[in-house]
């Protein structure tokens, strides 16, 4: 639990009691932080799911973005949530060790180019070196589908990192 911050429990909110009963009622430590200010969490949720569902990039690539900003931030909850979901869209163990040490190589040229892009800006909120790269592989759509993403993960990565939230198994 956080230290810093008090956590809405499902009772107190009902579009959290409706979030976390879509999720077997597991407890959500970022949706119950961000309960807090309940108009937000309402708003948040569905800009989520149009930036981090699905787009015009591959559900593989949204993953490997949204683990280099979490890994590159050291954000533990978003890098547990997405470690989970980016199995699921194929990423291997070795490939999640090359992105926490920033040894990415091997990844292939297009993804290699997304998850560089997403480190520089996460790094520098700028991008100005590896955007060319971005650009050599993707539309203008998919630029902007993967900004998004990056930006939204350093939102969630400081937003987890500030309030202290931790996984709960």
């Amino acid at each position: 639990m956080s230290a810093h911050i008090k956590y809405v429990e499902p009772a107190q909110n009902e579009f959290l009691a409706a979030l976390e009963a879509k999720n077997q009622n597991k407890p959500n430590p970022f949706f119950r932080a961000m309960a807090n200010r309940p108009e937000a969490l309402k708003n948040f949720v569905p800009f989520y799911g149009a930036v981090a569902g699905p787009g015009s990039v591959d559900r593989r690539i949204k993953e490997l973005v949204y683990l280099t900003v979490s890994f590159t931030n050291h954000c533990v909850f978003c890098a547990w949530a997405h470690t989970a979901t980016g199995k699921k869209a194929g990423i291997t163990e070795e490939e999640l060790a090359a992105l926490k040490s920033g040894n990415d190589q091997s990844f292939a040229a297009a993804e290699l180019a997304a998850i560089r892009y997403a480190r520089e800006l996460t790094k520098t909120a700028d991008a100005a070196t590896t955007r060319d790269a971005l650009k050599n592989h993707f539309n203008d759509e998919q630029v902007v589908e993967i900004t998004l993403l990056a930006a939204m993960a350093n939102f969630t990565n400081r937003f987890n990192n500030s309030l202290n939230i931790q996984p709960q198994e």
